[in-house]
């Protein structure tokens, strides 16, 4: 006998709102700084979209930025909130609070050479992009498993995105590149018998709705 496929579970998924850091361009990796004034009014944007998704709960990275996003979506929506720190931004080290643009120009053979190593591009004292892909799909599986068939909303950080939603793109394109992912999109993955699909990437623009449409520019 053949076991009884496990319904899918589906993930929304999003960057949280912007920042002060973000504002300035500076890099936050694993530090935090609050929420801005214009961040926090796209997050109340943002819930008009969510609350037609049908949502059952809400995982948030364990940074003060996410989590303040999503207890926000949480009070709108009246979702149960988790939070692994395993969705947690990449760790930048001694990069961490300079822009690219100070690193192009004080650091410029180190960030040249490390931005030439692709998956293995890793700052000074942080993490590469490989290590946040192996705990960022060891998360996803986790909470699929503990939510089989639900539809969950995870509020994380550009580069843990862009570290997930490559690999699978990637893996799954036959050899196709992969579709450049929208800045303030939520994006869809499905997780079904033990294996993750990139469903939609850029399904839905959060900030269709905001006047002057178009996301700002902003930085991890």
């Amino acid at each position: 006998m053949t076991a009884d496929p496990i319904d899918p579970t589906h993930f929304f998924v999003m960057r949280h709102g912007l920042t002060e850091w973000n504002r300035l361009g500076r890099i936050q990796g694993q530090q935090d700084s609050p929420l801005s004034r214009e961040g926090r009014a796209m997050i109340r944007l943002w819930c008009r979209h969510l609350q037609t998704v049908g949502l059952s709960r809400i995982y948030s990275s364990d940074l003060g930025r996410a989590q303040s996003t999503a207890d926000r979506i949480r009070q709108h929506l009246q979702l149960p909130l988790s939070v692994d720190r395993r969705l947690r931004e990449q760790d930048w080290g001694q990069w961490t609070g300079q822009s690219h643009r100070q690193l192009k120009r004080d650091a410029h053979d180190d960030y040249r050479r490390q931005a030439a190593r692709g998956w293995h591009f890793r700052p000074p004292g942080g993490e590469n992009h490989l290590q946040v892909l192996e705990r960022g799909l060891g998360a996803l599986h986790d909470i699929a498993g503990r939510h089989p068939g639900e539809r969950i909303l995870l509020v994380t950080h550009e580069g843990w995105m862009k570290c997930i939603f490559y690999h699978l793109a990637i893996r799954d394109g036959c050899g196709h590149p992969p579709v450049p992912m929208a800045g303030y999109h939520l994006h869809q993955l499905v997780a079904a018998n033990g294996r993750l699909r990139l469903e939609q990437a850029n399904w839905r623009d959060l900030m269709m709705d905001r006047p002057n449409h178009g996301a700002p520019e902003t930085d991890r």
